[in-house]
């Protein structure tokens, strides 16, 4: 046997062997495991955060902020805004006690000036939002005023204002008073009440035949009469600083709204209801 038949049929073993033992000459590839991706339309969006502020604000606010609220909630809707009207005095007071407020609009720089003391605002926010008039007001059927010298008069038995040691605008009506030399002659017949809204609710009444309000709070009314539009310089300037107060649970989305109220959408608001915005 030759060389060349002697190769052939060792190679011809080899082959016939390997297959017998199932052997191969070549590795196996193995095909890795891919898991699909899951689609992100399965995946859940991300809640934002449900968010409530608390605005302590001036009781002669409560028809412009009440036409704010939704106009804010609708851009921010995961911000409720919360509301809570008075006397300044009061919400002060409220504050200085604890309750928990976001936001303060005070009809008077007097209460902001006391929390500022006490460190209970943050004082870079604090700044002057809206200013006001002051006006002689007398039931809308009747004349027994025409001017503020008029309520001396007999026929005007009680004038209805603001309780001076916590309202503003009852403040602001004692030093017109004062100013005028009247406030001696008309003490008596003063009805000291806890808001400005009440001294318009009092003349609306009958239950008072005069009324020293703002001229936002007389435009609400039709049962009312502005007699007088009284001269600013017969008492300090109405001015309605608004501050973030330090206790806030939510400073940053506080301040958003702080910024949102002197937009032009919100001075349009303010200025329909008779303020003007600063």
């Amino acid at each position: 046997m030759n060389l060349k038949k002697v190769i052939t049929f060792l190679s011809l073993i080899v082959i016939t062997l390997c297959a017998i033992a199932g052997c191969s000459f070549f590795s196996p590839t193995v095909e890795p495991s891919i898991k699909p991706i899951a689609s992100t339309s399965a995946i859940p969006p991300v809640k934002q955060e449900n968010i409530q502020l608390t605005v302590s604000a001036a009781a002669s606010l409560k028809d412009a902020l009440g036409e704010i609220t939704p106009l804010y909630s609708k851009a921010q809707s995961n911000i409720a805004l919360r509301n809570n009207f008075g006397s300044s005095g009061d919400l002060q007071q409220q504050i200085i006690n604890g309750a928990p407020v976001d936001i303060f609009i005070s009809a008077a720089a007097k209460q902001m000036d006391e929390l500022q003391k006490k460190d209970l605002i943050i004082a870079d926010t604090r700044r002057d939002l809206l200013s006001n008039r002051l006006v002689l007001i007398v039931p809308a059927d009747k004349d027994d005023a025409k001017e503020l010298k008029d309520l001396t008069s007999a026929s005007i038995a009680r004038i209805a204002i603001g309780d001076p040691r916590s309202v503003p605008a009852g403040q602001y009506a004692e030093q017109v008073l004062t100013k005028l030399e009247l406030l001696q002659d008309v003490q008596s017949k003063l009805v000291l009440v806890n808001n400005v809204r009440q001294v318009l609710q009092f003349v609306e009444s009958g239950n008072a035949q005069a009324g020293i309000v703002y001229a936002t709070d007389a435009k609400t009314s039709t049962k009312v009469k502005v007699v007088q539009v009284i001269d600013a310089k017969l008492h300090k300037p109405i001015v309605y600083p608004i501050a973030v107060l330090q206790k806030s649970a939510n400073p940053t989305s506080a301040k958003s709204y702080l910024e949102f109220l002197s937009s032009e959408p919100a001075k349009t608001i303010f200025e329909k209801h008779g303020f003007s915005p600063l």
